[in-house]
């Protein structure tokens, strides 16, 4: 592995990027306002997990491919900026989630729907993409004996994990927030909306970003 002033330069930048609020930060605040905290530690799990997808692609090398084919970047960041605005106006519009109460059913079932919805979500992320190829080779060492490939993927799972525990601090604040602030259907549906309104304006500015 790279040496060990390597390794704490890699550690301090990536607490860095991983706990300045960013896109990941808000998507899962706004499934907990919307859906309840169960609701946004599912959604934190599904980008995790779906951040996984990238690790592998950038530990294989496959994330040169947006760079070598700049329309098959565009075309996976459109469909997943499209996804986002999909899902955002189905959270404003939605009429169940607006009951003050919810049974565990129903909450399991919001919770195992945002986990889907968040996987494919950051699967469809061709930024993520790009943010792990440009950033884990700088610390990656060819001369160690571990090979670069699986440095890569050491260092993205780190940068994974690290980024999955920023997400789970919004979704506690969130959810402590939402829980004072539930106490009618009209707050509820207050805060449905204003979830999915962060999930318009997300994939309207994913869509618009030029890189």
């Amino acid at each position: 592995m790279p040496p060990f002033e390597t390794l704490l330069a890699f550690f301090l930048t990536t607490a860095v990027f991983a706990y300045v609020p960013g896109p990941a930060m808000l998507y899962a605040t706004a499934q907990t306002i919307a859906r309840g905290r169960w609701s946004g530690l599912m959604a934190t799990l599904g980008i995790h997990l779906g951040g996984y997808s990238h690790v592998i692609a950038a530990a294989a090398g496959l994330s040169a491919l947006f760079h070598a084919v700049p329309s098959l970047y565009l075309a996976v960041k459109l469909l997943g900026a499209l996804y986002l605005i999909w899902l955002g106006i189905r959270m404003f519009r939605a009429r169940s989630e607006a009951q003050p109460e919810v049974s565990a059913e129903d909450m399991r079932r919001r919770g195992w729907r945002a986990f889907a919805e968040s996987v494919s979500v950051e699967v469809l992320n061709p930024k993520t993409a790009l943010f792990f190829l440009a950033f884990l080779p700088q610390f990656v060492d060819p001369a160690a004996t571990l090979p670069v490939w699986m440095q890569l993927f050491i260092l993205g799972a780190v940068v994974n994990l690290m980024f999955t525990s920023a997400d789970v601090v919004c979704v506690l604040l969130a959810g402590a927030l939402a829980t004072r602030l539930k106490g009618s259907a009209r707050v509820q549906k207050g805060l449905q909306r204003a979830g999915g309104t962060i999930l318009v304006g997300l994939g309207l500015n994913l869509a618009l970003q030029k890189s």
